[in-house]
């Protein structure tokens, strides 16, 4: 049985639970780094990582990895390895990506230049040919040099995992759905428990968490660009993940979702983007500002992601918007918090202590994931 091995990039410091979605896919952890995973499976690991798959950024096949100090090496190393497995005669390839960080060659863009010429005189070669028409399908290529190693990828995703193709429309500064899912699971939160997000926005934390609670897998609803690699994986493949995903959803699934925002336009928007995930029925969005946000049950979640006040005008009302969220989770008494922001007063203004706090790089943001971790709930009788 033909093995691929694959990389999934994901937000630093959220790669336990990439591993752990890796993991129970049924899939082998290779390599745990900082902001990726590296594993390996036949040839069912390519549609369904992309299809189940809700903390990844993408996923990339690994052609091969070796070290390279100068361009010779870069270049001969590079046409070493087996593209013809890959990139068929009319495929149209291109080096889409290539980032170097500590290493002797460092300029991206002959880095680029030369894979790609590597690729070509490889294929050449392979195929007897002097000119590609590449009027095949897609091959996006990734270079990554760290330290001096070179990895070289072919991107299976095409579009970013984030992209669930249920958010239209957004507010000023959404948190993205793969993001979203990592917070959300890196909480003990299930779909039985209360989850109330007071900065909903465009709905992306209660969208996703309606959509774990229901099984829906994040990526039935949109194209890869693999699906277009038929030299290396059947179409019965993609055929057979797409129906296992259909299979796993629980649509009767009962949840206890809410999203609120001051701001009635983008309510609407979150509700048409529950709409569109197949998730509105799970959900309660309402207008209204933090300060009347309330709940009568017990051992609920509050998973936010409120203001940071990028914008100057925004920073003065930070304390009242903090101080307004620690008002609700004092009045929560038995609830856990988990907020993310890059707002550095956060406890002071919300007027508590966190039980932890973790780093998250939202983008090239550093924010912090602060867990305000309140009672376990009473374990219920077993009849």
């Amino acid at each position: 049985m033909e093995k691929f091995r694959l990389i999934a990039p994901c937000h630093f410091g959220l790669e336990s639970v990439l591993k752990r979605e890796i993991q129970e896919l049924g899939y082998d952890i290779v390599k745990v780094e900082d902001g990726r995973i590296t594993f390996e499976g036949d040839e069912s690991v390519i549609c369904r990582s992309n299809v189940f798959l809700r903390t990844a950024e993408r996923v990339l096949l690994l052609v091969g990895q070796f070290k390279a100090y100068t361009f010779d090496e870069l270049f001969e190393k590079t046409k070493a390895l087996d593209w013809e497995r890959y990139i068929p005669a009319d495929g149209k390839f291109w080096v889409t990506k290539a980032s170097s960080i500590k290493s002797k060659l460092f300029s991206t863009s002959d880095i680029q230049r030369l894979v790609k010429k590597a690729i070509v005189e490889k294929l050449k070669a392979k195929y007897e040919v002097e000119w590609f028409t590449e009027e095949g399908n897609e091959y996006p290529i990734r270079v990554f040099l760290n330290k001096d190693e070179v990895t070289v990828a072919i991107d299976t995703t095409g579009e970013s995992l984030h992209k669930r193709g249920y958010r239209k429309l957004t507010s000023k500064a959404p948190i993205t759905e793969t993001l979203a899912a990592a917070l959300i699971m890196l909480t003990p939160w299930r779909g039985d428990r209360i989850l109330l997000d007071p900065f909903c926005g465009s709905g992306t934390f209660p969208i996703e968490a309606a959509m774990i609670a229901a099984n829906i897998a994040p990526g039935m609803n949109r194209e890869f660009i693999s699906e277009g690699f038929t030299n290396f994986i059947k179409k019965k493949s993609w055929y057979e993940a797409i129906n296992e995903a259909n299979d796993l959803i629980n649509y009767d699934v009962k949840t206890d979702i809410q999203g609120s925002d001051i701001d009635g336009k983008i309510v609407r928007a979150a509700r048409e983007n529950a709409e569109l995930a197949g998730v509105e029925h799970l959900i309660h969005f309402q207008q209204k500002p933090v300060s009347a946000v309330s709940h009568a049950k017990k051992y609920g979640f509050i998973i936010t992601n409120p203001p940071y006040g990028e914008r100057i005008e925004e920073k003065e009302n930070l304390p009242s918007i903090y101080g307004d969220l620690g008002a609700l989770y004092k009045h929560l008494d038995s609830w856990s918090a988990y907020v993310i922001t890059s707002y550095d007063k956060t406890e002071e203004c919300m007027g508590v202590q966190a039980t932890k706090n973790r780093k998250i790089y939202n983008g090239m943001m550093k924010t912090y994931f602060y867990q305000f971790i309140g009672p376990k709930p009473p374990k219920r009788n077993r009849i």
